[in-house]
């Protein structure tokens, strides 16, 4: 679930980016565009926290 939330923000911030780089026009300021790269990268290690973790418990270790 986490995994897939990071990828949806991240193709957020991908589309404002490219919107910038080819159309000269984008939706997010650049306080929003950091603010929703920081959430991907958040979302992102809290799925991997939660992957490994359960790996974990599955192991018995």
């Amino acid at each position: 679930m986490f995994l897939a939330a990071s990828a949806i923000v991240f193709v957020v911030y991908f589309a404002n980016v490219a919107m910038g780089a080819f159309a000269g026009m984008s939706f997010l300021s650049d306080v929003g565009e950091m603010l929703v790269l920081f959430a991907a990268s958040i979302l992102f290690v809290v799925a991997i926290l939660q992957k490994e973790a359960d790996r974990k418990n599955k192991n018995g270790s």
